[in-house]
């Protein structure tokens, strides 16, 4: 069992505690299938990043709170030195740094995103999240699909979107891509 995946699902399980709710309770508070939320809070699956977003808002708690385990503590100012953000592997493949997670009550959350290559015939896993995206491409290429569309972007290109849309991406050319992504 993915390591992160099980702190993940403590801080999960810490959460549904606080609040004084069942497991069945807190299912269904966020919208999750009650089989599905035991999985997650067992740390025996992956969730995406919109599935974190939307327990979060739900519960008015920090997303880096339940994915970094890190209270924001600044509120005029978050400097995150290069390589030093907080950061946790959820699936072998996607890594994300937070680079603004110590900021309270900040508007948006900022990672930086590594995606490492999967072979060509495995399907992109698609989220899809309230609000909007923006991502610039720091180093590699991606397929990104937005909706149904196929988007290639390149080293320095970017692109903000609607992020109620279906969305998913993979790094192309068998190498690494690392993006800046910025949720809104």
């Amino acid at each position: 069992m993915n390591e992160d995946l099980k702190q993940i699902g403590q801080r999960l399980k810490g959460l549904r505690e606080a609040l004084d709710m069942t497991q069945e309770g807190f299912a269904d508070s966020c919208g999750i299938p009650l089989p599905q939320y035991q999985q997650y809070e067992a740390g025996e699956k992956d969730m995406s990043i919109s599935i974190l977003k939307g327990i979060a808002s739900k519960h008015n708690v920090d997303v880096s709170v339940l994915m970094f385990d890190d209270e924001p503590r600044m509120s005029s100012y978050f400097l995150t030195r290069k390589g030093k953000g907080l950061a946790v592997n959820r699936v072998s493949s996607y890594s994300y740094q937070t680079l603004a997670g110590g900021f309270n009550n900040r508007k948006a959350d900022v990672f930086e995103v590594t995606v490492e290559p999967k072979a060509d015939d495995i399907d992109i896993h698609h989220s899809t999240h309230t609000g909007q995206e923006f991502n610039l491409v720091l180093e590699g290429r991606m397929l990104l699909q937005i909706n149904g569309k196929d988007l290639i972007l390149e080293e320095g290109d970017s692109i903000y979107f609607d992020s109620g849309l279906p969305h998913g991406m993979k790094a192309l050319d068998g190498k690494k891509v690392k993006f800046i992504a910025v949720v809104l």
